[in-house]
């Protein structure tokens, strides 16, 4: 079970993952062996255009990288979401990070979020979001309703659409009533946008979006990943944009504590970020695999929640989410707790699209006799 961990000046939740151990040696232990659906890593071919650019040039290049990536690395990532979003940005305000869930855990320090002050994220949330708030000593407000808060100044708000774990896709005006309401009281919005390309064609937009934010990106940040969407976790590839004066500010800090993104992945990145094709196709894989592992939990008896879009599917048999995942790991199919992601998610598992075609049948087979 969860508890807490101190860990020198830090009070960290214990890491969630470690508490599979059993369930995943139980599903390890089936004869055709596991089915981990835990996990979002992707499981698909890296694209040929990236692994070309990282072997590429850039592969023979010893000196530092910048703290602020190559000038063509941040026009290439400012027109893919010009392209991709409808969301127009200054170059100069687009900072590659090493991967997005370093930026994530460090956003809060980053900002100069202190001890006392309040981190308001999702009722049910990346757990990283907490450790960030963590971090740095700051109290944590669980809530999808800024009513909720009453007059308690709040220095920096998460949002995340479409959501993982729920694949809830929050509409504009939702994010716009969240624009408004964070700017009245100087609050940092922070969006993590990192399955926004796996919108599975519901109706998400960027925090950045001119609908959202009335053109202008004050107070904003959203952060992007390529690991989700050009299949780069292992390349450690995202970025962040938004209020050029925050991301200034970002990028000071990075550079005295040296966050560097290699060159040969800014060379990556630069060609994910120009190429559409392969995002379109890899959207295209990971709807294929929801539709009928969707079907195959409601056939064994779970209601699937949300889940319109990313990259997971939310659900529930109505009981303890450990009860849950004991049952599928005894048939070789390992999940996520939704207590992982907050109290909220007591009765729900998360189910990942993150697996071949062959794994996905198999799953859907042994789903059958649950």
């Amino acid at each position: 079970m969860h508890g807490r961990r101190t860990t020198a000046a830090f009070d960290l939740p214990d890491f969630p993952w470690d508490s599979l151990a059993e369930d995943r040696a139980l599903a390890a232990s089936h004869p055709g062996g596991i089915v981990d659906l835990s996990i979002g890593t992707p499981v698909d071919p890296v694209p040929g255009v990236v692994r070309a650019a990282l072997a590429g040039p850039a592969a023979d290049e010893p000196g530092y990288p910048t703290t602020h990536g190559l000038p063509s690395l941040r026009t290439a990532l400012a027109g893919s979401l010009h392209r991709r979003f409808g969301v127009s940005v200054d170059p100069v305000a687009v900072l590659p990070t090493i991967g997005s869930k370093e930026l994530v855990a460090w956003l809060p320090m980053l900002l100069g979020v202190r001890a006392g002050d309040t981190v308001m994220i999702p009722e049910l949330a990346y757990p990283t979001y907490e450790v960030g708030a963590r971090l740095v000593g700051a109290d944590v407000v669980r809530s999808d309703s800024t009513m909720a808060l009453g007059p308690r100044r709040v220095a920096l708000t998460w949002v995340n659409s479409p959501s993982n774990p729920t694949g809830r896709v929050l509409p504009p005006e939702h994010l716009a009533k969240v624009v408004a309401w964070a700017r009245e009281r100087g609050t940092v919005v922070a969006s993590d946008e990192c399955y926004l390309l796996l919108s599975n064609g519901a109706d998400a937009a960027s925090i950045l979006h001119p609908d959202v934010c009335g053109g202008s990106h004050e107070g904003l940040l959203a952060v992007h990943s390529m690991s989700k969407s050009s299949n780069l976790a292992g390349y450690r590839a995202a970025f962040v944009t938004g209020d050029p004066a925050l991301v200034a500010g970002l990028l000071e800090v990075r550079k005295h504590i040296g966050m560097l993104v290699p060159r040969p992945v800014q060379a990556a990145m630069e060609a994910a970020a120009t190429d559409d094709a392969h995002i379109v196709a890899q959207a295209q894989v990971y709807a294929r695999r929801r539709g009928p592992l969707r079907a195959a939990l409601e056939a064994a008896g779970l209601r699937v929640d949300h889940s319109e879009a990313g990259l997971y599917l939310w659900a529930t048999a109505g009981e303890a989410s450990r009860s849950t995942v004991r049952r599928f790991a005894a048939q070789g199919v390992l999940v996520a707790p939704g207590d992982f992601y907050g109290p909220a998610g007591a009765q729900h598992v998360r189910v990942a699209l993150t697996a071949t075609e062959e794994r996905i049948t198999a799953a859907i087979g042994r789903l059958a006799r649950l």
